[in-house]
C-alpha cells in the first residue's frame, strides 16, 4: 500500500490532504494551550481562595486557629494551596512538553511538506515540457509529410504534361526530393524525441513520482504518530500529579480526623473560664411582719448597710454580685469646678420605684452574660498592665503568657550576648579581623536590656504569684474584678450596653430614657472573716460632704482627714479608710489625695 502507486495521478487531493493534516495539528495545539491557561487560571484562583480564608496576623483570627476543628481547617487550606501548585505542574508540563514541541515539530513538517511538493510540481512541469516538445516534433513531422506528398504529385503533373519544359519537370523533381528528405529527417527526429519522452514518462509515473508521494506518505503517518504521543503525554502529565493530589486529599482526611472535640471543648473553658463561684440561693423575705426596707430598696440584695436583716447561715460578711447582674451604680462625681456651696452634699441617688420580686427573678433568670464585651475589651488594648480588669482564670493565663514572651525575649538577649562574646574573642585572638573594644558597647547594651526584661519578668511573676495564691480565695479584690472590665475601655464596648464599674463590683447601664429604670440585682454572702484589709497608700481630705447613700460608698464630711487604701482606677471613684469597721468608696473629686509613695503596709488608725 504505496500512495506513489495508487494515489499517482492524485497530486493536487494530496497536497489538500496534507494541508489538513497540519490544521489538525495547530487545532490541537490551541487546544492544549487553552487547556494551560484554564489550569493556570484555576490553580490562581485555588490559591486566592485558600489565601482569603488564611488567618491574619495579630488579629483575633489568629488565636481561633487554636481550636483542633480550627487546625483541620487550616491544614485544609495548606493543601489546598499544594492542590493548586499541582495544577500548576499540569499547565508548565503541558506547555514544555505538549505546545513547545508540536509547535516546532508543525513547523518542520511545513518545511518538508513544501519541500516534497515543490520536488513533485517540478517533475510535473519537466514531463509537461517533455510533452509539449513531443507535439511539436509530432506536428513539424505530419506538416513535413504533407508538403513532400503535395510536391511528389506537382512532379508527377509536371512530367506528365508534355507543354511543360524539361527545366521545370527537372526543378519540381528536385523540390520533391529536397520535401522528401525533410519528411526523413522529420520523422528521425519525431521517434528520437517519442522514445526519450517515454522513457522520461515511465521515469516520472514509476520512479519520481512514487517516491515522492512515498516521502509525503511518510510525513503524513509521522505526523499522526505525533498527534497520538502528544495525547498519550496528555494523559501521562495528569496522571503524574495524581499521587501527589491523592497526598493532599489524604492530608485533608488525615486533618479532618485529627478534629478532637473535647479537647476543643476544653480550649473553650480555658479560654473563658473566670474563676468565680456560681450564685448561691436567694433569701426568702418575709413581708407579713411590718419591717422596714432597706436602703438599697432592692428585694433581691442582702442587708448589710441597715443590719435588719440576718445574714443567712454560711454566709460570712459583706454580698457579693453575680458578676452579669446589673445593679445601680453610684452616683457620678461632681464636676472639677464645684464648689461646696454649689454641691453642699454631694449629688444624691435617684429614687428608684420598687418591682415585684417575681418579676425581679425573670429578669435575673433571663439576663445573658456579656462575654462579647469582654473581647472587645481585650480586643481594643489600652487594659491596665497587671490584666487586674480580667477575671481571675483569664488574668492568669495572661499573666502567664507575659512570662513566658518575657523569658523567650531575656534568652533571645543571652543569645545575642553569649554571640557576641565569641566574637569578641575571635577578635582578641586575631585583631587583623576587628577591634575587640567595639563589641563592648553593644555587650554593654545587652546587659541592660536583660536586666529590664528580668526585672519586667519578676513583676509578672509576681502577680502571677498572687493571682495563683488567690485563685481559691474570694478576696475584696477579686470581687471587684467580677464585676470590673475596665471603664477606660469605653471606646471597645459601646456595643455592649456600655457597661461601667461601680464601687461595689456591680455592672452598671447608662441611662437611656429621661428616668433611670431600676435593674434586677442579686448578691451572694460568701465572703471570708479572716479576709486581710488591705494597706494603706496615703491619706485625703474631704473637699465636701457627701453622703454614701449606695452600697459600697461612706459618707464623709467636708474637712475630714481618712486614709487612702485605693486609689482612682480611671472610674472616677477612690476607695477610704475610717477606721478598722468603716471602708468604702467616695467620688475622687470630692477629695484631696496625697499619695505616700514609701507606704509598705497598713498605716496606724485615727
Amino acid at each position: 500500500m504505496s500512495w506513489g502507486t495508487e494515489l499517482w495521478d492524485q497530486f493536487d487531493n494530496l497536497e489538500k490532504h496534507t494541508q489538513w493534516g497540519i490544521d489538525v495539528l495547530e487545532k490541537y495545539i490551541k487546544f492544549v494551550k487553552e487547556r494551560t491557561e484554564i489550569e493556570i487560571s484555576y490553580a490562581k484562583q485555588l490559591r486566592n481562595l485558600s489565601k482569603k480564608y488564611q488567618p491574619k496576623k495579630n488579629s483575633k483570627e489568629e488565636e481561633e486557629y487554636k481550636y483542633t476543628s480550627c487546625k483541620s481547617f487550616l491544614a485544609t487550606l495548606n493543601e489546598m494551596n499544594d492542590y493548586a501548585g499541582q495544577h500548576e505542574v499540569i499547565s508548565e508540563n503541558m506547555t514544555f512538553q505538549i505546545t513547545a514541541e508540536l509547535t516546532r515539530f508543525v513547523q518542520e513538517l511545513k518545511q518538508e511538506r513544501k519541500s516534497h511538493f515543490h520536488d513533485g510540481r517540478k517533475a510535473q512541469q519537466y514531463i509537461e515540457t517533455s510533452w509539449k516538445q513531443l507535439e511539436a516534433s509530432k506536428r513539424r513531422f505530419e506538416r513535413d509529410c504533407k508538403e513532400a506528398d503535395r510536391a511528389q504529385q506537382y512532379f508527377e503533373k509536371m512530367d506528365a504534361d508534355i507543354n511543360v519544359t524539361k527545366a521545370d519537370v527537372e526543378k519540381a523533381r528536385q523540390q520533391a526530393q529536397i520535401r522528401h528528405q525533410m519528411a526523413d529527417d522529420s520523422k528521425a527526429e519525431y521517434s528520437s524525441i517519442l522514445q526519450k519522452f517515454n522513457h522520461e514518462q515511465r521515469e516520472h509515473y514509476h520512479t519520481q513520482i512514487p517516491n515522492i508521494f512515498q516521502k509525503i506518505q511518510e510525513m503524513e503517518e509521522r505526523r499522526i504518530v505525533r498527534l497520538g504521543e502528544c495525547m498519550k503525554t496528555y494523559a501521562e502529565v495528569d496522571r503524574q500529579v495524581i499521587p501527589i493530589i491523592g497526598k493532599c486529599l489524604d492530608g485533608i482526611t488525615k486533618a479532618a480526623e485529627s478534629i478532637d472535640q473535647k479537647k476543643d471543648s476544653q480550649l473553650v473553658i480555658e479560654a473563658f473560664k473566670s474563676g468565680f463561684e456560681p450564685p448561691g440561693d436567694i433569701d426568702f423575705e418575709d413581708f407579713t411582719q411590718p419591717m422596714k426596707r432597706t436602703v438599697s430598696e432592692s428585694s433581691l440584695s442582702n442587708s448589710r448597710w441597715d443590719g435588719k436583716s440576718e445574714p443567712r447561715p454560711g454566709s460570712k460578711s459583706k454580698g457579693k454580685l453575680w458578676p452579669f447582674i446589673k445593679k445601680n451604680k453610684p452616683p457620678p462625681p461632681p464636676p472639677a469646678s464645684a464648689s461646696p456651696s454649689a454641691v453642699p452634699n454631694g449629688p444624691q441617688s435617684p429614687k428608684q420605684q420598687k418591682e415585684p420580686l417575681s418579676h425581679r427573678f425573670n429578669e435575673f433568670m433571663t439576663s445573658k452574660p456579656k462575654i462579647h464585651c469582654f473581647r472587645s475589651l481585650k480586643r481594643g488594648g489600652g487594659g491596665p498592665e497587671d490584666f487586674s480588669n480580667l477575671p481571675p482564670e483569664q488574668r492568669r493565663k495572661k499573666l502567664q503568657q507575659k512570662v513566658d514572651e518575657l523569658n523567650k525575649d531575656i534568652q533571645k538577649e543571652m543569645d545575642q550576648r553569649d554571640a557576641l562574646t565569641k566574637m569578641k574573642d575571635v577578635y582578641i585572638k586575631n585583631p587583623q579581623m576587628g577591634d575587640a573594644a567595639s563589641v563592648d558597647h553593644k555587650l554593654a547594651e545587652l546587659g541592660q536590656n536583660m536586666e529590664k526584661l528580668r526585672l519586667e519578668a519578676q513583676k509578672f511573676e509576681g502577680w502571677l504569684a498572687e493571682v495563683e495564691g488567690r485563685l481559691p480565695v474570694r478576696t475584696e479584690q477579686t470581687r471587684r474584678q467580677s464585676g470590673m472590665y475596665d471603664t477606660q475601655n469605653t471606646s471597645a464596648v459601646n456595643n455592649c450596653a456600655q457597661d461601667r464599674e461601680s464601687p461595689d463590683g456591680s455592672y452598671t447601664e447608662e441611662p437611656s430614657q429621661e428616668s433611670e429604670m431600676k435593674v434586677p440585682v442579686t448578691e451572694f454572702d460568701d465572703e471570708f472573716d479572716d479576709e486581710e484589709p488591705l494597706p494603706t497608700i496615703g491619706t485625703c481630705k474631704a473637699l465636701y460632704t457627701f453622703e454614701g447613700q449606695n452600697e459600697g460608698t461612706i459618707s464623709v464630711t467636708e474637712g475630714e482627714m481618712l486614709y487612702v487604701i485605693e486609689e482612682d482606677k480611671g472610674d472616677g471613684w477612690t476607695r477610704i479608710r475610717r477606721n478598722e469597721e468603716e471602708e468604702g468608696y467616695v467620688p475622687t473629686s470630692y477629695v484631696e489625695v496625697y499619695l505616700d509613695k514609701n507606704a509598705k503596709g497598713a498605716m496606724t488608725y485615727i
